[in-house]
């Protein structure tokens, strides 16, 4: 959301220094009709062959691609279901990949729906395999002196307090509904910098089933 910027903030933490980064105001307000359209296009589908194929009415798809209703959940995962694609789809948008992501609460691609919202934490980056971990950490616990590296990619939203973490030498301050998406490969090291315990959700999903993260992540602790 658009608003005043906060004061830039630097953050040492025990063993390495960087510069605290916010991300810029600009984020995207998911066009769900266009991305479905775009979708079905691919798939070289008539709007009435993909109505036939999601159950749905020709007149109510027409209306959800043109913006002139929204969709419910169900009704995207019929079409989900029908395009054979993952419900997220639907939440994407056409920006380049990237390696890394950080998103403040409120900045996020955000599409409504029939009696809802969705926001898009990913950005573009995709998460495979990976487990959901709460992770609670006392005041000023850190990961220790060595940057970690593994396969795949890394999640964290932080859910209470200020969690650090620094990737490739850049700072990100992590704070409650804030989150960050990254590749694995790019060294990251994380700290509670604060006098308060912090808790965050962490996904760790490794490209390789034989690398295993969490004990690099957690074996100092």
């Amino acid at each position: 959301m658009a608003g005043s910027p906060k004061n830039p903030r630097t953050h040492e933490i025990e063993r390495g220094r960087a510069t605290t980064t916010h991300p810029s105001n600009d984020f995207d307000e998911v066009n769900v009709g266009k991305r479905i359209r775009q979708l079905r296009m691919k798939m070289e589908l008539s709007i009435r062959a993909l109505a036939d194929l999601s159950a749905l009415n020709v007149n109510t798809l027409s209306l959800i691609e043109n913006n002139k209703t929204s969709p419910s959940v169900s009704t995207l995962q019929q079409l989900a279901s029908a395009l054979q694609v993952p419900i997220a789809a639907f939440f994407e948008t056409e920006t380049p990949k990237k390696k890394l992501v950080f998103q403040k609460a409120g900045q996020r691609p955000h599409a409504d729906f029939s009696h809802g919202f969705m926001e898009d934490l990913g950005a573009g980056l995709t998460l495979h395999g990976g487990q959901p971990l709460l992770v609670a950490l006392e005041p000023h616990a850190d990961s220790g002196p060595s940057p970690i590296v593994h396969t795949g990619f890394e999640f964290v939203y932080c859910l209470d307090g200020q969690l650090s973490y620094v990737v490739e030498g850049q700072n990100y301050l992590i704070e409650p509904g804030d989150s960050l998406i990254f590749e694995a490969h790019l060294p990251h090291r994380w700290g509670n910098l604060g006098d308060t315990p912090t808790r965050s959700l962490l996904i760790i999903c490794p490209s390789d089933e034989n690398d295993h993260p969490n004990d690099r992540h957690f074996s100092a602790l």
